[in-house]
């Protein structure tokens, strides 16, 4: 593997260039001080990581513990300042942890069936009381469960959920296009490109916003966009919640994921198509449909108090009028932990998900460190914890933000790098919301690559990474992957890889350092955050989101008004 090293860019009044490795790149006067990012450095970070002694880095665990210490002591190490304002590195986020026992059935026509869990049904309780029942419950179908009124669409009707199960499609609604069936209509809920109301998590808040006391979303693999196993992997241990004054009573008392196949069968019980109410689902006119099917379900829970930390650092930026605004990376330390019920390995070692993205943030925190000059702006560095459960440090810091909203310019997350090579073209999820791509376009044309859609919008990767959480208070974010046209490798080469990481090693403890891995790309892709962070970190004008973007009105109720 090659040893691949970031030397700083002219684009932004660095003229001179030096011929690298690979090619032309521009040269400073302080090139020779700084050390580079390079591929073996990430790979030994993800090997500590990763490994066993870490123990899969679960929140309110010793690997948390281990990892955490870790991040810090690179920070030290590179004389980051800490983030905190009170002078440490972390940043508590108080969490719930749930350990839950479920049991879940049906009754149809007379005869009771026991869900089998959790291959058919994965089920569980988010509020923090130690039993839950749900008995009698009336199973009614909502279609996608959308309320949407920019597209004139309402899957509910009024119907009242209160003390029923709601069940539900995951994925928009895949409304063709009416002069060509073969495509879906651009103009309702962006085609292809999922919205957030394709989102599980939309669907569980719907389900709490009606009054409902269990939601089940019928799994599939196109629009969830992973297999069953990865459902079973993710919600089957400790599941951890931000601690919440009303013990998070205000969401469903039940929540799960059902297997198409059984939902199928279920539904047959009944005299009900899947296929058929699916089909009814895609129209404006659906009303939900009452099952004659009926619900019960209980769940055990095992609750306890956890202190979880974000690890922030923090470079002062060196100009007097700009050092009070920032610019944030980040990336989630956290995984899945580990699972003594597995058979073989039972770490969650999460290698690429997301130590590399780790590995990153430090790197990144190394090259700003010894750039000379700094950047005019301040930037932090941050570390998050709980992202695999609903991106919960995140969320954490933009509801409790250790410096302002309204003089933070952009987040810049890294999540599951790039490990199969150099690309000549960059994938951005949720294409043609910021002007932060407009500097990614300068930096990757320097690169010779093309930014372009994420080529799988269906899955809404926009909404799966800590930087959802940023861009929900108004701040513009940035979330990109290496394209998939790679370089010495055949045509479809790169979907292949992404296909085989979902469906081989995500969320599963084989998702380790592999043999064939090449950060050469992860470099490249390092080398544009760096850029990018650096041009809005130095410019006059803040990044915007643009026109078409659901974010800007908030950035604008949030903006400082010394601005």
């Amino acid at each position: 593997m090659a040893t691949w090293k970031l030397i700083p860019s002219a684009m932004f009044g660095l003229p001179l260039l030096c011929v690298g490795v690979y090619g032309l790149w521009p040269l400073c006067a302080t090139c020779t001080a700084e050390p580079g990012i390079e591929s073996n450095r990430l790979l030994d970070h993800v090997r500590v990581l990763s490994s066993d002694e870490f123990e899969g880095r679960a929140p309110g665990t010793a690997g948390e513990t281990k990892t955490v210490e870790y991040i810090i002591r690179q920070f030290k190490e590179l004389r980051l300042e800490p983030g905190n304002p009170n002078g440490t590195y972390v940043q508590e986020v108080p969490m719930v942890g749930i350990t839950g026992e479920a049991r879940g059935f049906y009754r149809s026509g007379g005869k009771l069936t026991e869900f089998k869990l959790p291959q058919d049904c994965v089920l569980w309780s988010r509020r923090f009381v130690p039993e839950i029942t749900v008995t009698d419950s009336e199973m009614v179908f909502v279609g996608y469960g959308v309320i949407a009124p920019e597209y004139d669409w309402d899957d509910f009707k009024g119907v009242d959920l209160r003390g029923k199960t709601m069940v539900v499609l995951v994925g928009d609604p895949p409304v063709p296009d009416p002069s060509d069936a073969s495509k879906l209509d651009e103009r309702v809920f962006k085609g292809r490109e999922m919205t957030y109301y394709g989102r599980w998590t939309y669907k569980f808040e719907m389900a709490a916003q009606h009054g409902a006391a269990a939601a089940l979303i019928v799994h599939e693999t196109g629009p969830a966009g992973y297999p069953f196993v990865v459902v079973i992997n993710s919600n089957t241990g400790e599941l951890f919640e931000l601690q919440a004054p009303d013990q998070n009573r205000g969401v469903a008392a039940v929540e799960g994921w059902i297997t198409m196949d059984q939902a199928k069968t279920m539904l047959a019980t009944a005299g009900h198509d899947y296929d058929s109410l699916k089909r009814a689902a895609v129209r404006r006119d659906f009303k939900p449909v009452a099952l004659g099917i009926q619900a019960g379900f209980t769940v055990h829970n095992k609750l306890r108090e956890v202190v979880s930390q974000n690890v922030v650092a923090k470079l002062p930026g060196s100009d007097a009028r700009f050092r009070d605004e920032y610019v944030t990376y980040s990336a989630h330390w956290d995984h899945l932990g580990c699972d003594p019920k597995l058979s073989g390995d039972k770490v969650y070692h999460g290698a690429r998900d997301n130590a590399l993205g780790v590995a990153g943030l430090i790197e990144l925190a190394r090259e700003f460190a010894a750039l000379k000059p700094r950047p005019k702006r301040s930037l932090l560095f941050m570390a998050t914890t709980g992202e695999e459960q609903g991106l919960l440090g995140a969320k954490y810091y933009a509801e409790h933000p250790l410096y302002p909203i309204a003089r933070t310019l952009a987040n810049l997350n890294m999540d599951a790098l790039n490990p199969w090579g150099r690309t000549r073209d960059v994938s951005v999820f949720g294409f043609g919301n910021s002007t932060l791509e407009d500097l990614l376009e300068i930096a990757a044309d320097r690169q010779g690559r093309k930014v372009s859609a994420d080529p799988e919008p269906e899955k809404g990767g926009f909404f799966r990474a800590d930087h959802f959480e940023f861009a929900k208070v108004g701040v513009p974010a940035l979330y990109f992957a290496s394209g998939v046209d790679y370089v010495g490798k055949p045509a479809g080469y790169g979907l292949q890889k992404r296909d085989e990481f979902t469906a081989n090693d995500y969320h599963k403890p084989s998702d380790v350092i592999k043999s064939d891995w090449d950060l050469s790309g992860a470099v490249e892709d390092l080398e544009l955050l760096f850029e990018v962070g650096r041009a809005v970190a130095n410019a006059e004008e803040w990044p915007q989101w643009k026109e078409r973007s659901e974010f800007r009105a908030m950035r604008t109720a949030v903006l400082d008004p010394k601005r």
